[in-house]
């Protein structure tokens, strides 16, 4: 297929879309803006009017396109640029409007997409457009070269924006400052998993901003990290096509994403790798897909700024259908936790996120349409879908530690996984009192320094669950040591949109149930898959946070330690 002319088409389609949602009343603050579809409020943020004006633009520039310098979409491109010159701060930075105020790293996102824009309109010779676009990429060099970031992936995201700016201003102070943030090194696993773990977002950030940096600084090193990423995502698809989401450290978390925002980068490194693998999962990135996305990774920019992608000269290979793969088997996360005390954070960095389970162990399973997650250092330890039947997660509570459990360690055993963890809960001492820090209010609670009490009477708690799989079948066997009469909950959390039978099910609240005993029986028009068997040894109805939603059909079996208790998951 010709990918080329499909996106050309979809481009227009969101064209048409936009041009009826700008805001037109000159007396407006939001003027020429383009309204955001879920808050009624338009935004000049990479995924708001910046990339419609993407997507206009590459419409406008584009001989394939009917748009291709209609007069109309002209005037329609110039006011939202005066929009987006009008709500720049004199700082230089954005503020997207829902969070983020006065924002380098969304003004960041920003630059890397207008850059590629403004090299466009260059080309073109659309004069006028092209000031207007290269004054707010102007006015945006004081912000990047003082400014700093949220997040793990803001950094490549910043000096993505700062190679950008480099190649069209040459002002060495840029390339410099861009120098600086790739210094810190790359925050990527020997298995391709970045800080975040966000497969349905971030990691494509991460690639495609990369890209550039690598491509304008002439860094053919940071190509290898990107390789990496990509050679991992092979594994963290869906047979429909859905990224695997259930154990991202972002907003992805959980919710459905396709590939569509790995299509550039994997068309990219395709050409410039010769890969047949890339190409095949470039091709599935587009199947269903809908958004061309935010201006920093749009598809239709993307396809005209490096236009050699248009070509399909490069083969395609068939992707893996069958595999069971253990992604970070070797990564030491115990060590860095461990380390992490001897930094000086003490473990708190405002406004960010310390994203502890970077590393964690994860294993894939597909054959065919069974794939299945083990997930490490997660609220939710496994995960399966077969056809339309869609165990979205597992999760134990318990009252020892109150809350979910997550399993810090992972380990391959016979036929299967074992992930385990030692819960630990102790008392605490009167202070010392000789302390030099107990001077002053003694009556304060929060002012008292804590961290010198001594630890009584510490317990601990086992728990384990073993995985295994004989051939599309499926135990999961949760073991506890003898500490007795702890309250555990096992939790099975389906999607709504399946029917589950059981006579041992007895309602709790919409959506939530107990699983009192025998199976539970779930059924699509190709698959069942039998679940055996619940138990209710305590009344508890909720050792934990979760809460049902109209998504979600939550199952929850009650138990009391010690437990030696196996549900066994049976297709046919």
């Amino acid at each position: 297929m010709n990918w080329y002319h499909k996106i050309v088409h979809k481009n227009d389609e969101h064209t048409k879309m936009y041009i009826k949602h700008q805001v037109n009343d000159r007396n407006s603050r939001y003027f020429g803006g383009i309204i955001n579809l879920s808050t009624g409020i338009p935004s000049p943020s990479h995924t708001g009017t910046g990339s419609v004006i993407g997507a206009w633009i590459c419409s406008y520039v584009n001989k394939d396109s009917e748009y291709f310098h209609q007069n109309e979409l002209e005037v329609k491109i110039d006011n939202a640029l005066d929009y987006m010159l009008y709500q720049q701060h004199e700082d230089g930075t954005i503020s997207p409007g829902w969070t983020n105020y006065h924002s380098p790293p969304d003004t960041a996102f920003i630059i890397t997409g207008f850059a590629q824009l403004y090299w466009l309109l260059q080309k073109d010779g659309a004069e006028r457009l092209m000031k207007k676009l290269k004054l707010f990429l102007q006015r945006t060099i004081p912000a990047m070269l003082t400014g700093g970031c949220h997040t793990p992936n803001h950094r490549w995201v910043l000096a993505s924006a700062l190679s950008n700016l480099y190649a069209i201003f040459n002002k060495q102070e840029l390339k410099q400052r861009s120098e600086e943030w790739l210094q810190e090194g790359m925050d990527i696993t020997e298995d391709g998993e970045w800080t975040e773990r966000s497969n349905g977002i971030y990691n494509s950030v991460s690639n495609i901003c990369l890209y550039h940096t690598a491509s304008l600084l002439d860094k053919p090193e940071l190509f290898h990290y990107i390789r990496k990423n990509l050679d991992m995502m092979k594994y963290l698809v869906h047979p429909n096509g859905e990224v695997v989401t259930d154990y991202s450290g972002r907003q992805d978390l959980g919710n459905t994403f396709d590939l569509s925002p790995y299509h550039l980068i994997y068309r990219l490194m395709a050409f410039k790798d010769e890969n047949p693998e890339y190409m095949a999962m470039a091709d599935l990135a587009l199947e269903n897909f809908n958004d061309l996305g935010p201006v920093n990774n749009h598809i239709m920019l993307g396809y005209l700024a490096f236009p050699f992608i248009q070509d399909e000269s490069i083969e395609r290979a068939e992707l893996p259908k069958e595999y069971e793969l253990f992604i970070n088997e070797n990564y030491n996360v115990k060590d860095n936790l461990n380390r992490m005390e001897t930094v000086g954070h003490h473990s708190k960095i405002k406004h960010s996120s310390m994203h502890t389970s970077f590393g964690a162990q994860t294993v894939r399973f597909r054959k065919n349409d069974i794939s299945a997650t083990l997930m490490g250092m997660n609220p939710s330890f496994f995960s399966l879908r077969h056809g339309k039947i869609k165990l979205l997660g597992t999760q134990i509570y318990t009252s020892f530690s109150p809350g979910v459990i997550e399993f810090d360690s992972m380990e391959k055993i016979d036929d299967g996984y074992r992930l385990s963890t030692v819960l630990e809960k102790g008392y605490k001492g009167p202070l010392p009192i000789s302390s030099s820090n107990m001077q002053g209010d003694r009556s304060i609670w929060y002012l008292l320094p804590h961290h010198l009490r001594e630890t009584t009477h510490m317990q601990t708690h086992r728990v384990w669950v073993d995985i295994k799989r004989e051939e599309s079948d499926w135990t999961i066997h949760l073991q506890t040591d003898d500490l007795s009469d702890v309250f555990i909950q096992a939790v099975f959390i389906f999607d709504s949109n399946i029917t589950i039978k059981g006579n041992g099910i007895e309602k709790i609240e919409e959506s939530n149930y107990f699983w009192k005993n025998g199976t539970l029986d779930i059924q699509d028009e190709r698959v069942q898959m039998t679940l055996l068997a619940g138990e209710y040894e305590h009344w508890q109805k909720s050792l934990g946070d979760i809460n049902a939603s109209k998504n979600l059909q939550v199952y929850r079996v009650n138990l009391v330690s010690p437990i030696n208790k196996q549900f066994k998951l049976l297709f046919s």
